[in-house]
């Protein structure tokens, strides 16, 4: 005959499980185990963490894999939280076990050194660094435990690292954009056409869709998207006003799918820094030239052209103040003109236009149907 089993401890499927009432704290866990004896001693260790907790004030350790866990389970709204969980990934394999009392610049140092050694820039790594920062604090004072506690007493300073390898920005001159564009295939040229005549981030290109096009009758020759908030760097809508060269690129692209503006092979392309970017830089000798640096290509050439600053931010989709779907056709048209000083012609229009995308407007299902992204 067995031996008999601890109080508050049961099996279900391959584990031991625990639902037991200690100093009037009600535990319902799984101990992780499939051995009695193994989930005893985790019983027993979990029994004295509460009466620690109880009777004394003190918490219970937690780990930074618990914590990541907590924070993408709480912050899976965030358009973020793919890049989240990525650098997450990373961060567990050294702390992922460490107590949270524990982490500090010291054990964080074989984090730092291990991403050097992976010849990462210093803003990837200050990346991970501040999510640990972020995670720590709100263990400190938002995360409380179920006797009121918080997570972590007080919050490590975490500072980060100077980041003196920064790359700075390589707007394009004329020369070199023709050379790199003859060397990309045809899908990306055009997408690179377009991101170097609107100021959309690749992530922006790549997402572009047929919905998010607004017809404006009273001004027939102009042609704008409004890119949904979750989709764009500072959550806020992104009004692209296409100059009349983009217009060419996006009305080549009409009937190719029913989706995506720009598709390869009938898939939407997932990113323009691939395989064929990065061999046609090669060949036209600009290895150091990023899809990024398309933008600031647009913008450096507005600012050339004397583009107001007000108007290079409209169209670069950066804060202004505005209200982004508000414009007169005045400035809309002033916009548009403004962008095709990057490509010589101009043309005009009137009328007062509210722009308003209602494909955007629907209300979005955020509980069911949603890919969790997780550790």
């Amino acid at each position: 005959m067995g031996r008999k089993k601890s109080p508050g401890l049961f099996k279900r499927g391959e584990y031991w499980h625990i639902d037991k009432a200690i100093f009037g704290c009600r535990i319902r866990e799984s101990t992780g185990t499939g051995s009695l004896e193994e989930a005893e001693k985790y019983l027993a260790v979990r029994v004295e963490e509460i009466r620690q907790a109880s009777v004394f004030g003190v918490r219970p350790k937690r780990t930074f894999m618990e914590a990541a866990i907590k924070f993408l389970d709480e912050n899976q709204h965030k358009r973020s939280i793919s890049d989240d969980a990525g650098r997450l990934r990373v961060l567990v394999q050294y702390i992922g076990k460490m107590s949270l009392d524990s982490i500090h610049m010291g054990t964080l140092q074989p984090f730092i050194d291990g991403r050097r050694k992976e010849q990462l820039k210093t803003r990837t790594i200050n990346h991970g660094l501040k999510i640990v920062r972020r995670i720590t604090n709100l263990a400190a004072t938002e995360w409380l435990d179920e006797f009121g506690l918080t997570w972590l007493l007080n919050a490590p300073k975490i500072k980060l690292l100077p980041e003196d390898d920064l790359r700075k920005p390589y707007p394009l001159s004329w020369d070199e954009q023709r050379r790199l564009f003859a060397e990309l295939p045809s899908h990306l040229e055009q997408m690179a056409l377009f991101a170097v005549n609107t100021g959309c981030r690749e992530s922006e290109v790549c997402s572009l869709q047929w919905d998010w096009e607004i017809k404006i009758p009273e001004i027939p020759q102009l042609l704008v998207f409004i890119i949904p908030p979750e989709l764009v760097k500072n959550g806020e809508e992104r009004l692209v006003v296409c100059n009349q060269t983009a217009k060419s690129v996006i009305e080549a692209q009409r009937g190719k799918h029913e989706q995506f503006v720009f598709t390869f092979k009938g898939k939407p392309v997932t990113r323009m820094n691939n395989t064929g970017w990065k061999g046609a830089r090669k060949e036209a000798g600009l290895e150091f030239v990023r899809v990024h640096d398309l933008k600031h290509t647009f913008g450096r050439r507005l600012r050339a052209a004397g583009v107001s600053f007000e108007d290079r931010q409209d169209l670069l989709g950066h804060r202004s103040g505005r209200i982004t779907t508000h414009y007169s056709s005045a400035e809309l048209q002033n916009l548009y003109e403004a962008g095709n000083t990057v490509c010589e012609k101009q043309q005009s229009g009137v009328v007062l236009t509210l722009l308003r995308n209602p494909n955007n407007r629907k209300e979005k299902d955020t509980s069911h149907g949603r890919k969790v992204v997780s550790l």
